[in-house]
């Protein structure tokens, strides 16, 4: 059911809290949240977004502002009687400034994700891609929450004994607060194996055969949690799923995942549900569950009957003053005041809003066709790469530079573009690689390869880990959008809402007299399309494929009689009437991350390169390049 709200909030009304210049959110129709018996609320992804979104109102409540709410609603539910557990299922760190910029890397960002009080939490992949954050979370993390951090298929390697160490405990047995329920908890990631030397993933089928695991799914709680850094639609919940549901035929299991940064909810069966809460810390997601029956000695029989509800809560002051009850005045906790205060301190140290220029449109990942005017990946294809990648000692060589647009993390907008808007545009410390003299006939191929995989590619190096996460592992509601919109010109990945909403007219109603719908995410699900707290307009988003090429100093336009090529000379492809002659060789100059794949893509278009033909081509990173073009081609005032 949804609860209409009037819009009467001021720009004035949200100042008392989340950052300063952060945008005030706007009214929206609500959906109530809907407690159960165990109630959850949970992130995902936050990249170290604990300021919020500036430039975007719907998310524009910070980490302070989160705690205070996590603690009104512990409130509400010992008021009530029942149970709430505050969930974290990692990549807490890459893809913002407040991060990024500091040195080392998390000087604040650890601080200030360890005010909130978490329950439960595990690893993402982030965290283990380099070895100084894979320490940072071994030794400052993890005994900051030792008694709710779960690690069931990570180790530590000590860097001074060399043993391999459980990251942290392997799995949980607790009774509820308020009910006493008892739980088993289990914290996985996915079958990553790009992980530092110092970590070691071990892959959840080979977990799930060890010892201390059949001892976990043979204890007989009244429920499991399974929090992980997965992908809802990816396998290794499925495993899970099956092996937990096979020894224990009706308990209820409840799924915390992310990576894939989407809203989603999965049910795997009657008892069993899943949800994923988003990304960058846009989007606070609730779980209840109600019909929980406590166990004796017997098993639950089968009629018990449990019900899943769940919410995707935009995370802006609007919102969460509705949730609570509570208003700018009764709302801002002394705890999440000083954490918002902390948040400020860390952004002036670090100079994050300092302008490198001011951005003349919005760019978008996939709110836009690509290629396309409005695309960041077009920009970056036909403007920035062109210009910027550039190595002195072979300037005068034709290049093809490949990019995948997984290493991009987020929009462009209108306006000031930052210090900042550098990191969470592209956090990486990529640089990037390249191949000397490489035939063109050979090069000119790579590209089509990275874009349509097929059977060249697969396991570790599957072409949709070079693509963004959302298209990682799509739920059905996406896949089933793709093909209703095949015919499109520009094909939709999917469109972010119920399309037989009815439209809005221009006097700012609707055809029934509703208010004007902001633009914003309007989830489908295995539950339907009502998750989503606040009611908005939807949003088309279009498929981007995994990486992009830009041409650098090729030939010029022929002319209309091209001279022959000189005796003994290299011979490169003839060119048509006024087009442009393709060079004989080319320089493959590629972001290093994309590395195995290009080695297998040139095998099996007729190369045979090694990592040994691979050389550096400039130390700049993606980050720097973008920041050097903006700051010369973007002036600096707004």
């Amino acid at each position: 059911m949804i609860t209409r709200i009037t819009l009467v909030a001021s720009l004035a009304t949200f100042a008392s809290a989340a950052q300063p210049g952060a945008p005030a959110p706007v009214a929206a129709p609500m959906r109530d949240l809907e407690w159960g018996q165990i109630n959850f609320i949970h992130t995902t992804d936050t990249h170290g977004w604990h300021a919020g979104h500036l430039q975007e109102p719907l998310y524009s409540a910070d980490w302070g502002d989160y705690i205070s709410f996590a603690s009104h609603l512990r409130r509400k539910a010992d008021e009530q009687g029942v149970d709430l557990l505050v969930i974290d299922t990692g990549d807490r760190i890459e893809g913002n400034g407040l991060y990024d910029a500091s040195s080392p890397k998390g000087k604040y960002t650890y601080d200030i994700f360890r005010e909130q009080t978490i329950d439960l939490l595990c690893t993402g992949n982030h965290e283990l891609y380099q070895p100084e954050s894979v320490d940072w979370e071994h030794n400052t993390t993890v005994p900051s929450f030792k008694n709710s951090y779960i690690a069931s298929n990570l180790d530590y390697i000590e860097p001074e004994t060399g043993n391999q160490i459980p990251q942290a405990q392997r799995y949980l047995k607790f009774k509820t607060k308020n009910l006493g329920y008892n739980v088993v908890a289990l914290g996985f990631l996915f079958d990553f194996d790009r992980n530092a030397n110092n970590s070691v993933v071990t892959p959840v089928e080979t977990v799930m055969q060890e010892e201390w695991f059949l001892a976990a799914i043979r204890e007989k709680p009244d429920l499991f949690v399974v929090i992980g850094h997965v992908g809802l639609r990816m396998k290794e919940f499925e495993q899970i799923f099956k092996v937990i549901r096979d020894q224990n035929w009706y308990t209820p299991i409840a799924f915390l995942g992310g990576h894939a940064h989407v809203r989603d909810a999965r049910k795997f069966d009657d008892n069993a549900f899943a949800i994923a809460s988003g990304r960058y810390f846009e989007t606070i997601g609730w779980m209840s569950i109600n019909g929980i029956a406590k166990k004796s000695e017997n098993e639950v029989s089968a009629e018990a009957a449990v019900s899943f509800k769940r919410r995707y809560i935009d995370n802006n002051l609007f919102g969460l003053h509705y949730h609570t009850g509570l208003n700018e005045t009764t709302f801002p906790t002394e705890h999440g005041l000083n954490v918002t205060k902390k948040i400020t301190e860390g952004r002036k140290a670090l100079k994050l809003d300092d302008s490198f220029g001011c951005a003349p449109q919005d760019l978008w990942m996939s709110r836009a066709s690509y290629p396309s005017n409005n695309s960041i990946f077009t920009w970056l294809e036909t403007q920035v790469l062109p210009a910027t990648i550039t190595n002195e000692e072979r300037a005068n060589v034709s290049r093809l530079a490949i990019v995948n647009t997984g290493a991009i993390r987020f929009d462009i907008f209108k306006g000031a573009f930052t210090k900042d808007s550098t990191y969470l545009i592209s956090p990486f410390i990529s640089v990037f690689n390249y191949i000397p003299d490489v035939p063109y006939a050979v090069a000119s191929k790579v590209i089509e390869l990275l874009n349509n995989g097929g059977p060249v590619f697969g396991g570790a190096l599957d072409t949709k880990y070079l693509s963004i996460p959302e298209q990682m592992a799509p739920s059905p509601f996406l896949e089933a959008s793709v093909a209703t919109n095949a015919v499109s010109e520009a094909t939709p990945l999917f469109v972010n809402g119920d399309v037989s909403q009815k439209p809005l007219s221009s006097e700012g109603k609707s055809a029934i007299g509703d208010p004007v719908l902001v633009g914003g995410y309007t989830t489908r699900d295995d539950l339907g399309n009502d998750g989503d707290d606040a009611v908005h307009s939807p949003i088309t988003f279009y498929a981007v494929p995994n990486c992009i090429q830009a041409r650098i100093n090729f030939p010029p336009t022929s002319p209309p009689l091209p001279p022959p090529p000189p005796p003994g000379g290299a011979k490169g492809q003839e060119a048509e009437d006024g087009k442009a002659a393709d060079p004989a060789t080319v320089d493959l100059v590629f972001v290093d991350y994309v590395q195995p794949w290009i080695i297998t893509a040139l095998k099996f278009s007729g190369g045979d390169y090694s990592t040994d033909d691979i050389k550096v081509y400039t130390n700049n990173t993606l980050t720097d390049i973008i920041a050097g073009w903006v700051k010369a081609n973007w002036g600096q005032s707004c």
